[in-house]
């Protein structure tokens, strides 16, 4: 909660500097800055009624069995116990048979709310002076209880230890809880400073000693970076991308995959694709490609396909010579659908297509069309070739003796996705455009 109220205080902070340059302060500005500050107040009114329950005797009757504070929104399970409803929700995601305070097996899920035990909550809030929040306001909570809490910060208190064997445990123990458990994931955006503190054993230069402890922390950032509001918080963190660049070159190959697979997960922010272009990821990234293991290539190439909806890092990608390698894993015909889709991307750039075509690209490009009954595939084939035909006249003369043969672009031009068509009557058309200049002339 800490770290979320420094960010919206933080964005309020700017727009308020909008607000106050003329230029800048369109109507929308106001609404945003509207907008935070009720976030805000809700977030006072969250930590206001914290702070009375705890200093008020609240009756054992009115807590959680499970998270042991006061329920806002208190349901029945099948055993005829009471419990808050997002931690019993969170207790039956994760598989728990049983009821947590009866132990009786449980045979059906459904959750009853409890309005009488709301009904005397409410009136005992009234008469204490507290204001009991609406239960949608605490839906991102996620069950999170005090016990997690203080686990939570036991395990911090490990990494950050002098104890290698305490500091291994820990990393460990984050990578499992927070692959299965949300809540560990919403704790680390939440607990300033937690995501610096995790990467702390890594980042003083042992990391190449302790592979297990690298690859624990690593997947950790992976498991984190799934939850959308931590993808901006990891990638600004000033030591995350680039202790996942220097992963995706050493360490085991699970740490390398993993480290592909938390900047592809990363990349669906466009202001994480800018910064992580600016990194260097991409020629490590493209190495782990040109290297070949199956799943390693798979989370590298997407996320090289990812970060290039940026032009920059297109221009990046194939100033690191990401068109031979790719090129030459489409020929062996690997990965092509993943590749494939990154060439199509490249063919915007001029130099891109100058090295495909130097590369061999349009008969490998040709005989895909014939071999794959995928559309999707075969629009890409058609999008790179329409780049090559109108920026290198000699290519034109391949593409012609084919159609000649096969009828590859006119068969396309009939059948193929609508965006196919267009580049294939497109090709069509300049093929004959330059039979009939070469006749003249």
């Amino acid at each position: 909660m800490v770290s979320k109220v420094m960010e919206l205080s933080k964005e309020l902070s700017r727009l308020i500097q909008l607000i106050l340059d003329e230029d800048d302060s369109r109507p929308e500005t106001f609404d945003q800055a509207m907008e935070i500050l009720s976030a805000l107040k809700d977030f006072k009114c969250k930590k206001s009624l914290s702070h009375k329950v705890d200093t008020i005797a609240c009756p054992d009757l009115f807590r959680c069995p499970l998270s042991k504070e006061l329920m806002k929104d208190p349901v029945v399970l099948a055993s005829g116990e009471t419990y808050d409803r997002p931690f019993i929700q969170k207790w039956l995601k994760d598989g728990n048979l049983i009821c947590p305070k009866s132990k009786e097996i449980i045979s059906q899920s459904v959750l009853i709310p409890n309005l009488l035990v709301q009904d005397i909550i409410s009136e005992w809030c009234k008469n204490q002076g507290i204001k009991l929040p609406d239960p949608a306001q605490d839906s991102d909570e996620e069950g999170i209880t005090q016990v997690a809490i203080q686990h939570f910060e036991s395990l911090l208190d490990a990494i950050l230890s002098n104890n290698l064997s305490g500091q291994k445990r820990a990393a460990k123990e984050f990578r499992r809880l927070t692959k299965r458990e949300t809540s560990f994931r919403i704790l680390f955006g939440r607990i300033p400073h937690a995501i610096d503190q995790l990467l702390m054993p890594i980042t003083s230069g042992r990391a190449s000693f302790v592979p297990d402890l690298q690859e624990d922390v690593i997947t950790t950032v992976l498991n984190l970076s799934i939850h959308d509001s931590n993808k901006k918080l990891v990638a600004e963190t000033p030591k995350a991308i680039p202790l996942l660049v220097e992963s995706l070159m050493s360490g085991t190959i699970d740490t390398r995959r993993n480290a592909a697979a938390a900047l592809f997960t990363l990349s669906a922010l466009d202001s994480n694709k800018v910064l992580i272009g600016k990194s260097g990821a991409l020629k490590p990234l493209i190495k782990l490609v040109d290297e070949g293991h199956p799943l390693a290539m798979k989370d590298a190439a997407s996320a090289i396909f990812t970060l290039c909806f940026t032009f920059e890092n297109r221009a990046r990608t194939v100033d690191d010579g990401a068109v031979e390698v790719i090129l030459k894993k489409i020929m062996e015909r690997i990965l092509v659908d993943e590749l494939l889709a990154i060439l199509a991307m490249l063919s915007s750039n001029q130099k891109a297509v100058k090295e495909m075509a130097d590369h061999g690209a349009v008969p490998c490009l040709l005989s895909i069309i014939k071999e794959t009954s995928s559309g999707h595939n075969k629009e890409n084939c058609v999008v790179i070739l329409y780049s090559i035909c109108f920026s290198d006249r000699t290519k034109c003369k391949e593409i012609r003796a084919d159609e000649n043969a096969h009828g590859t672009m006119s068969q396309i031009a009939q059948n193929g996705t609508p965006r196919a068509k267009r580049k294939a009557n497109g090709i069509l058309e300049r093929l004959n455009r330059v039979a009939i200049n070469t006749h003249t002339a």
